[in-house]
């Protein structure tokens, strides 16, 4: 079991113009080098066996002959060798000269890919000596020893475990429409590009987008191998491009300008990119005309233990350092403008919001603020409300009221110990017994407190509960499970502390400066039970659900992917080894998948709230599942690892 992944690497070897047996023998070098390493597909340069830059020597039969020992040479390398290799070569076929890549394992041609379209402008002159694909009939030819197809027609090549992959070769990527376009459509999860690009000023900016875009549009793997140093000089310079996408992501790229070969190698994750493809429908239409030959490589004769190599991110939903401000505020403006549709759409100038001092009513109050500021109206129509309960500290009551007075907003305090006493003597609960019963009662009472007062203002009650507590379930039903609109309802927990750190930085907020960063610093807690004896708060969620950023780690790869337990375990210890061990990341995935699945019901009648990044729990849209669906298969997985 490989997880899906499966290990590719685009090689540049050291060469010689026209130098055959030296060429072969430095493919040779890097072949054994990725075979060691396990690499499944290697991809070689356009035209490695003789080198690029050949010119009119391409018209010499003595290098077309040697060119084909080349490659039979490398066929009698390969035989014991598992790896399947793509190298670059010219082949004949009766009149015509074709610019190929050959895909060939264990000493077997599997298939050659005639280039499609020949650059003939600028410092390129291709049609000088190469006929294009287009200009092929279907041939049967024999290409060192073995019999070929040679055809325009696409071909797909499939791995013994049934990667499906397809070769295109330099310009084709530049053309409006490139061949990758049909492969990726019959199925191929992986294009190999075999190129000669050579360097000018901004080229290579160009040509890093214009894969990185090719990649994610087909949204397929793409590794792409541009030959390098040893190439003629005499004109143009070849820097040595190796560079391998998932998605439209880098995974690695290589050193340009080296003057030593490399050999680049990644873990391209294909199931990830099947579960893109399986719910993106416009991905879907676009694949009913497309079709390609496919080629069954040669199973391997030695299974390798799988050991996951590339990084992982412990931390997906937060945007990298150089994109943290720009990602924010485009958060914000999503939350902002949602609340300001809502409000005149119904014709409100107030709204209700339980005030807390945690990191959920914080982001929501800053969020009516900016939503209020754009639409003109006054603050004093955001009413604030803390109502303290019989596990309320001092550290957040106290950021409670200095958010409100500070940012001008209308301030009320409604104590729930009165109400929820008399409940409890009502109902017949002994209020010495902190059970689900005495924490659900005050969150239940301080719901109720902000729809009525909705209702006597004429306000909408904005709820604050977060992405990864409706992943949880850890919400009371109809408490603050419920609200009119849920600023925050797609904004995972481990988000919200950066948006707060980010408008903390916003002069517009320099007054709260001080509080937002000790609300930041507040363990996170519903507050239901008493304090300790000191005040301070005892009621700790993640000590009783486990670490938030743990659990965002498995919401996102479980909803975004739909990964299986054992995958998502593989990950987290990838991303979480130095931090947490086996037991702790396979105890919490356990919670996770036995909470997201009993709370379901929870979800299915959630108030609405704009969505913001790739997941949704919105059972009006992301995340339709029954409440009663049955979490066996997850959870014996759970317990297998």
């Amino acid at each position: 079991m490989k997880y899906g992944f499966i290990k590719v690497a685009a090689a540049i070897p050291a060469v010689r113009v026209a130098d055959v047996e030296y060429n072969v023998q430095e493919i040779e070098k890097l072949l054994s080098l990725a075979d060691g390493e396990h690499v499944e597909i290697v991809c070689f340069p356009e035209l490695c066996i003789t080198g690029y830059t050949c010119q009119d020597l391409f018209k010499e039969q003595l290098l077309l002959s040697k060119s084909e020992e080349g490659l039979l040479m490398l066929l009698d390398f390969t035989r014991k060798l598992d790896i399947i290799c793509i190298v670059g070569l010219p082949v004949q076929a009766g009149g015509l000269l074709l610019n190929c890549a050959a895909v060939i394992q264990r000493g077997s041609i599997l298939g050659v890919i005639p280039k499609t379209y020949l650059p003939n402008y600028n410092e390129f002159y291709e049609k000088r000596w190469f006929a294009s694909a287009q200009d092929l009939n279907p041939t049967d030819i024999y290409l060192a020893g073995s019999p070929v197809r040679l055809s325009s027609e696409p071909q797909l090549f499939q791995t013994a475990d049934g990667v499906k992959f397809g070769v295109e070769i330099c310009e084709d990527v530049w053309a409006p429409i490139p061949p990758s376009n049909n492969l990726t459509m019959a199925g191929a999860e992986i294009v190999f590009n075999c190129s000669a690009s050579d360097e000018l000023i901004g080229k290579h900016r160009y040509l890093r987008s214009l894969v990185a875009q090719q990649s994610a549009r087909t949204m397929s793997g793409y590794v792409y191998s541009s030959c390098g140093f040893g190439e003629s000089t005499q004109d143009v310079v070849y820097g040595g491009n190796a560079m391998i996408f998932e998605n439209g992501r880098v995974l690695i790229e290589g050193d340009r300008f080296s003057f030593q070969p490399q050999l680049k190698m990644a873990q391209i994750d294909v199931e990830r990119l099947r579960t893109e493809r399986q719910t993106n429908s416009t991905f879907i239409n676009a694949q009913r005309q497309a079709y390609a030959e496919i080629v069954a490589c040669k199973p391997p004769l030695d299974e390798h233990p799988f050991q996951l190599q590339r990084p992982v991110d412990a931390h997906p939903f937060i945007p990298a350092d150089d994109e943290m401000a720009e990602t924010c505020e485009e958060i914000l403006n999503i939350q902002t403008a949602g609340l300001a549709k809502r409000l005149i759409h119904t014709n409100c100038q107030h709204v209700v919001i339980g005030i807390s001092g945690g990191l959920d009513s914080t982001l929501a109050l800053l969020v009516c603020v900016r939503t209020f500021d754009k639409l003109g109206y006054d603050r004093k129509g955001i009413i604030g409300v803390t109502m303290p309960g019989f596990g309320t500290t001092d550290r957040t009551h106290d950021n409670a009221s200095s958010l409100m007075q500070t940012l001008g907003i209308s301030q009320m305090e409604i104590s729930i110990a009165k109400a929820v006493n008399q409940h409890f003597s009502d109902i017949g609960h002994d209020a010495a017994i902190h059970d689900a019963t005495y924490e659900n009662s005050q969150a239940r009472e301080r719901t109720q407190i902000l729809m009525d007062l909705a209702n006597k203002l004429n306000g909408l009650v904005v709820g604050t509960g977060d992405l990864s507590e409706l992943a949880l379930g850890w919400a009371t039903y109809n408490g603050d499970h419920m609200s009119m609109y849920g600023v925050n309802a797609s904004i995972p927990k481990t988000l919200i502390q950066y948006l707060i750190r980010y408008l903390a930085s916003l002069p517009a907020f320099t007054a709260q400066r001080e509080t937002l960063l000790d609300v930041i610093d507040t363990p996170i807690s519903p507050e239901l039970t008493p304090a300790d004896e000191k005040g301070n708060i005892k009621q700790k969620t993640e000590d009783l659900v486990g670490p938030y950023e743990l659990h965002d780690f498995f919401l996102y790869y479980f909803m975004r992917f739909g990964f299986r337990p054992a995958k998502i375990f593989l990950l987290a210890q990838q991303a979480f080894g130095d931090k947490y061990d086996r037991e702790t990341i396979q105890k919490w995935l356990k919670t996770f998948c036995r909470r997201f699945f009993s709370q379901q019901f929870k979800r299915s009648c959630l108030p609405d709230g704009p969505k913001v990044g790739s997941i949704s729990l919105s059972p009006r849209g992301d995340w339709r599942m029954p409440s009663d669906a049955c979490s066996a298969l997850w959870l014996k997985e759970c317990d297998e690892l």
